[in-house]
């Protein structure tokens, strides 16, 4: 699963057993080398979708990480890209491997904050977000998607990836059921509570929490990453508008 630049079992070890903001501190140098950073085909195929739907003037990448959204959002965003995040660590290893501005390009900044509580009203056209809502528990849904929606301008849009649940005779089926289930153990043994899941943001509840929040949602299908056999696509793009 890791290349030799990821980090070690030790490592992992350590991180799992703080809280999240502190364990993505430790991983932070390393966590671009781990299948946890969001893969490059995912990024690019919501960026030729959302190219479809601007013009964008800002865009807001919740929950950045070390920074692979951000470098989605800047071909889309003529003005400026925001990373939200709160672990500094995450922060610095972004700020550390961001390319500079290119000419004519949006401006790109940096804000530790958490997703709970955004600093921002009315300011972006365009938030994404990538492989973060594991960490946010059902409860916690309702918050995070109003946080959005009041930093989002009327009309803005809040974009996601999801992909489908696998089959339960698919081996990452019990893998994810399988390391759910060892996480929930861990946090009923251990403190801080470490939150990470994998079966807790089903589309359906997702869709009705967006609504709840007041926007409108729309599905698109990411056609290159192929179909069920009963012909729903194993990916879509959720599109959440303000208003």
């Amino acid at each position: 699963m890791f290349t030799s630049q990821g980090p070690t079992l030790r490592e992992l070890a350590a991180q799992a057993l703080s809280s999240i903001e502190r364990g993505y501190d430790l991983l932070a140098p390393k966590f671009d080398h781990t299948p946890f950073r969001t893969p490059d085909r995912i990024l690019h195929a919501v960026a030729d979708t959302l190219r479809d739907l601007g013009p964008f003037d800002a865009g807001l990448d919740v929950c950045c990480g070390t920074g692979a959204g951000v470098e989605t959002l800047r071909p889309l965003c003529r003005e400026r890209v925001t990373g939200v995040d709160f672990s500094a660590g995450m922060l610095a290893a972004a700020r550390a491997a961001a390319p500079p501005a290119r000419g004519g390009g949006p401006q790109v900044e940096w804000v530790r904050a958490d997703a709970r509580a955004l600093p921002f009203a009315d300011a972006f056209d365009l938030a994404v977000s990538f492989g973060a809502f594991g960490h946010f528990l059902p409860a916690e849904r309702p918050r995070l998607f109003s946080e959005v929606f009041g930093a989002l301008r009327p009309g803005g849009m809040f974009a996601f990836p999801i992909g489908a649940p696998p089959p339960r005779t698919a081996p990452l089926y019990w893998a994810m059921l399988g390391f759910d289930g060892v996480m929930r153990v861990r946090n009923a043994l251990w403190r801080p509570p470490f939150v990470m899941y994998y079966r807790t943001f089903p589309l359906g509840e997702v869709r009705e929490d967006l609504v709840r929040a007041g926007f409108t949602v729309r599905l698109y299908p990411l056609e290159e990453f192929g179909r069920r056999a009963d012909g729903s696509p194993n990916w879509r793009l959720v599109v959440a508008r303000k208003g």
